[in-house]
């Protein structure tokens, strides 16, 4: 019985085409959707006041997720439709390689479905870009269903 269905988000207009079909399918079965955007991680520098040293600054190495602001705004603009149908929805933003990380979270957030979109790249372009959908149908333990976007 599928309970959760986790959606993968990247910010484009062709990710969301997935959109009306999460809606529907939760819908009839009163399933929670977990929509997901990866963004990049960064490496960055926090300037630390050293009680010690009352005169010098260290800048102490952190690593921070990049536009988790813009992805906070966009997962909450793209779950409104869902939301106001009565869907109960949880939005994540994950740090680090795309695929890999909806992998990590559909293991450990018992998720049931995973309802993705694709770019539909081929050829060269599949080639020089990758396919986030092609490593998560390989690399997912849960059913992947995938929306092809009319053009």
């Amino acid at each position: 019985m599928i309970k959760k269905i986790l959606v993968p988000l990247d910010g484009s207009k062709l990710a969301e085409c997935v959109l009306p079909f999460v809606l529907d399918i939760a819908a009839k079965l009163d399933a929670e959707v977990a929509l997901v955007t990866v963004t990049n991680r960064t490496q960055g520098y926090w300037p630390f006041d050293d009680v010690a040293q009352p005169h010098e600054i260290r800048l102490v190495p952190q690593a921070t997720c990049s536009m988790e602001e813009y992805a906070a705004n966009y997962l909450n603009t793209a779950s409104k439709s869902l939301e106001e149908r009565g869907i109960k929805v949880t939005k994540e933003i994950i740090c680090g390689k795309t695929a890999q990380e909806i992998i990590f979270y559909s293991n450990n957030n018992h998720c049931d479905l995973i309802l993705i979109s694709t770019h539909g790249r081929s050829g060269l372009s599949k080639i020089t870009h990758g396919s986030v959908t092609e490593k998560i149908l390989k690399l997912a333990r849960i059913p992947v269903t995938i929306i092809r976007p009319s053009r």
